[in-house]
C-alpha cells in the first residue's frame, strides 16, 4: 500500500504532461473561418498549402495557428474628399471583401492580420480621392452616382487585386454636401424639371394642333373632290332616285307636277 503512490507517481506526472500537450496541440476552427499554420521549426508560415478548415486539428505544441475569418465582411469608410471644383465634400461608402483563401498564408506572411488598416483602407481612400476629383457636386450628388460607384470599385481592385484580398463590391452609401450648395442644386433640378414638364405640355399641344389641321385639311380636300365630282346630270339623277324613294312610302303622299329649274319633280304635298 505504501509502494502504490511511488509507482502510480510516474503516470500522474505523465498523464498530466499529455493533458498539457493535448491542450496546447488542439485547435478547433469555427464555422466561416481559416486558419494559418506557423511552423516554429519548420521555415515559418505555411504558404504552399491550403489553409486550415474548419473543425477540430492537432498540430506540434510548438506550432501556432493564425485564424482568419474567411466569410464576406463589410467595411464602412466616411472620407471628406474634394470635388473638380475644390469643394468639401464628405462621402460614406461600403465595401465588401474577404481574404483569397488560396493566398491566406502569404496575406499573413507578408500583410498580417491587420492587412484591412495596411491595405484595404488606404487603396479606397486613394481611388475614392481620384474619383470624385473628376466630378462637379452636381453631379456626385445626382445624375453621376452610379457611374462614380463602379469607378471607385474598378480603381481599388486594380490596387488590391496583388494583396490577396478579393474585393466583391464598393457602395456609395451617402454623399453629404454643404447646406448652401445643396440647397442650390435641388432648387436647379427643380427648375429643370418644370422645364421638362412645360416642355412636354407645349409639344403635346402642338401634336394635337397639327392632328386637328391634318384632320380639318382631309375633310376640305374630301369636300373639294365631292364638289368637283358632282355633275348637273347626277345630281339630277340623285334627285329623281330620292324622289321615287319618297313616293313608295306609307307615310306620305307625293303629288308631282311638272319640274323645277333643274328639272327635278316638284313635290306639293306629303302627310
Amino acid at each position: 500500500m505504501e509502494k502504490l503512490p511511488k509507482v502510480a507517481l510516474p503516470f500522474i506526472i505523465g498523464g498530466i504532461i499529455l493533458i498539457i500537450v493535448l491542450a496546447k496541440s488542439a485547435v478547433t476552427i469555427g464555422s466561416g473561418e481559416a486558419g494559418v499554420l506557423y511552423k516554429t521549426f519548420g521555415g515559418g508560415v505555411v504558404t504552399d498549402k491550403a489553409p486550415l478548415g474548419e473543425g477540430f486539428h492537432i498540430v506540434a505544441p510548438w506550432n501556432k495557428v493564425f485564424i482568419y475569418e474567411a466569410r464576406q465582411q463589410e467595411l464602412t469608410e466616411r472620407m471628406k474628399v474634394l470635388s473638380s471644383n475644390g469643394l468639401d465634400i464628405q462621402l460614406e461608402a461600403s465595401a465588401w471583401y474577404k481574404p483569397e483563401l488560396e493566398n491566406l498564408g502569404k496575406l499573413h506572411q507578408e500583410k498580417g492580420a491587420n492587412y484591412l488598416e495596411r491595405v484595404l483602407k488606404p487603396a479606397i481612400r486613394s481611388a475614392t480621392r481620384s474619383v470624385v476629383g473628376r466630378y462637379t457636386p452636381e453631379q456626385i450628388y445626382s445624375s453621376k452616382r452610379d457611374a462614380i460607384q463602379q469607378e471607385i470599385f474598378d480603381e481599388t481592385k486594380k490596387i488590391v487585386d496583388d494583396q490577396y484580398i478579393d474585393l466583391v463590391e464598393i457602395l456609395v452609401r451617402d454623399v453629404t454636401l454643404p447646406t448652401a450648395i445643396k440647397d442650390a442644386i435641388e432648387r436647379k433640378l427643380g427648375q429643370e424639371q418644370q422645364s421638362l414638364e412645360y416642355e412636354f405640355r407645349l409639344i403635346t399641344a402642338q401634336k394635337e394642333a397639327e392632328k386637328q389641321r391634318i384632320e380639318a385639311q382631309g375633310k376640305a380636300d374630301a369636300n373639294r373632290i365631292l364638289s368637283a365630282s358632282l355633275t348637273d346630270k347626277i345630281l339630277q339623277d340623285k334627285g329623281i332616285e330620292a324622289t321615287m324613294k319618297l313616293s313608295e312610302s306609307p307615310n306620305s303622299k307625293v303629288i308631282v307636277i311638272g319640274s323645277g329649274d333643274s328639272g327635278l319633280p316638284i313635290i306639293l304635298g306629303n302627310q
